[in-house]
């Protein structure tokens, strides 16, 4: 049977002690800058700041092998296979690069190869003919650069070539700032000393298809909603590269937890395409985020995709080759905004903030105690599929300090990567009277230390309230929800269709307007660069005009608003927008 999933992917993600100075304590979970490969029937998984990596079968149930022998405190671990040997990269700001391989990745032995210079993000990558070859690169200043290197010694063959610069005044996705607008952009301290206006260009990745060669990167900033994955083609390892127009082809920037930037690019057993990439939430701490995956795939004429509309609702994992474009969205989130209650909230914190859909938001409990709870109401008549519960880390600080052997050095602030997987024990309840309550999930009983646990129902049924109610939590913490979302059918109908005006408003800039329509949740945008390759998407809440700045210059686009509620997705007609500004479609 297919799997289903939801992102963010269910995984303990690690939780990081970070101090700086005497009075900058903070806990949070990060993970980040994901590498995948495909080996043997088994997936690999390798994050930033995890201590070790994940593998799987079927891309759903993943387990944890910790690595103390590897860097895991370098970030943008890179892993690929190398003549039959599984390598692993990771970046350093000052020390050079070592290889680490082994053919056994679950028996934790790795072979040490001594590296001759410097990179950040850096990417592995052997062709066909055997040759290896690495590009790295992670900067607002230098480019993303690539180089042949021996595939026995790992050292340089040739000096680096330089490749990907940052064009943020033709890619409007490349611009930093809310909705690709610079002048909103927001620098999070202590970092504005490090941190220009121009984008980072950054997160390596080459994929190799029918004799073409995508080398893959990001921007404009892990920090950003805005977090993207472009490309560039060559028919060769080094270039030259050519940008392909249809880029950012991975984006992300509305819906629960944003961002699709940094990832990489693989296949299953069954040849079908899928990309992982990170996801952002950077509230408590500006590298907190997770990890997202999404079918993609190329159409006929070479178009790198992925399919990320409505992409943090439950999605299929097929086990046989399937459309890409087939797997997202098989139910819709019944309770957006709906009438929520808990038994007792912080003052600043109330229970809305639980189903705003919203991952920088989240209800808290008033205090620490244990059975604090929130409930969501459903639309009478909602039948029930999938309930998806996030944690939030609300105030977290160490409760014991650390030595400096405890901890690493990174950035700016020393850090320690706890692996004993404090308890996050709650207890998921559904109830059609508020009286008799059916258990669907208690990580009392499974112990995982989990933050985005996503419970699929044995069998879908009608229920009229949702309850989550908590116990231990890390770090003594309270009881936090970022997003309790509950999937499946709603009882009425689709809204109706719209269609846009759209006028192309500058070179990388189009303002849409569309009319109202009643019993909506939000529009879909999708577009993209003919009408038949709408394959960027924007999930909107119930405005009604939205400025996409998204677009490459000198680029015609098809633009489609789709409105969307409980009930399910009426899809829009396309209409053209021209690639020059002022004229209206």
């Amino acid at each position: 049977m297919s799997a289903i999933v939801c992102n963010p992917i269910d995984l303990p993600y690690r939780f990081q002690e970070l101090t700086a100075g005497p009075f900058y304590r903070r806990v949070v979970r990060e993970g980040a800058d994901p590498s995948v490969i495909h080996h043997q029937g088994r997936f690999y998984l390798f994050v930033s700041m995890s201590g070790g990596f994940w593998h799987s079968t079927d891309l759903k149930n993943w387990d944890f092998v910790a690595t103390p022998t590897l860097p895991i405190y370098d970030y943008a671990p890179d892993v690929r296979i190398v003549d039959d040997h599984m390598v692993v990269c990771a970046s350093h700001p000052t020390k050079k690069g070592n290889f680490y391989r082994t053919r056994d990745p679950l028996a934790g032995q790795w072979e040490q190869i001594t590296g001759t210079f410097t990179f950040w993000d850096p990417n592995l990558f052997q062709d066909d003919d055997g040759r290896v070859y690495l590009y790295w690169g992670c900067s607002d200043k230098t480019p993303i650069k690539g180089v042949e290197l021996d595939r026995a010694t790992f050292r340089p063959l040739g000096e680096p070539v330089e490749i990907i610069h940052g064009q943020p005044a033709t890619h409007g996705w490349e611009r930093k700032g809310k909705n690709f607008d610079p002048s909103a952009d927001k620098v999070p301290l202590p970092m504005k000393a490090f941190i220009s206006a121009n984008p980072f260009i950054e997160g390596a990745w080459m994929t190799k298809h029918k004799d073409r060669y995508y080398l893959q990167y990001s921007a404009p900033g892990t920090e950003l909603h805005t977090y993207s994955d472009g490309y560039y083609t060559a028919q060769s390892p080094l270039g030259p590269f050519t940008f392909a127009p249809n880029s950012p082809f991975s984006s992300k920037p509305g819906g629960f937890m944003p961002g699709a930037g940094h990832g990489s690019t693989f296949q299953d057993e069954f040849g079908n395409w899928w990309h992982v990439a990170t996801m952002r939430i950077s509230k408590n701490f500006m590298f907190e985020r997770r990890i997202g995956v999404f079918p993609a795939g190329f159409d006929d004429d070479g178009v790198l995709f992925c399919n990320q509309e409505f992409a943090d609702y439950p999605m299929t994992i097929p086990e046989a080759p399937a459309d890409p474009w087939s797997l997202s969205a098989r139910s819709m989130l019944l309770n957006l905004g709906g009438r929520t209650i808990a038994s007792s909230s912080d003052p600043e914190h109330g229970p809305a903030l639980a189903v705003d859909e919203d991952a920088t938001t989240w209800w808290v409990a008033a205090d620490a105690n244990h059975g604090q709870w929130v409930e969501t109401e459903l639309p009478h008549g909602s039948t029930v599929h999938s309930v998806q519960v996030n944690i939030a880390e609300h105030d977290l600080r160490p409760t014991v300090k650390r030595s400096r052997k405890e901890t690493t050095l990174t950035a700016l602030w020393q850090r320690h990567i706890n692996q004993t997987e404090p308890a996050t024990e709650f207890l998921v309840q559904l109830s059609n009277d508020r009286i008799e309550w059916s258990t669907v999930y208690d990580s009392r009983v499974s112990g995982a230390s989990r933050s985005h646990v996503f419970v699929e129902l044995d069998k879908p049924d009608t229920y009229r309230y949702v309850r989550v109610t908590g116990f231990a939590q890390p770090y003594g913490g309270r009881f936090a929800v970022s997003g309790l979302r509950v999937f499946g059918i709603g009882p009425g109908e689709p809204p109706a269709a719209v269609t846009p005006t759209a006028q192309r408003t500058g070179s990388m800039n189009t303002r849409l307007s569309w009319p109202a329509v009643i019993g909506v949740q939000g529009y879909n945008l999708r577009y993209g660069i003919a009408e038949d390759k709408l394959y960027s998407s924007w999930q909107l809440d119930a405005r009604t005009s939205h400025d996409l700045g998204a677009l490459n210059a000198g680029h015609e686009y098809w633009i489609a608003v789709d409105s969307f509620n409980e009930n399910g997705i009426t899809r829009g007609t396309p209409v053209r927008v021209s690639a020059t500004p002022n004229e209206r479609h």
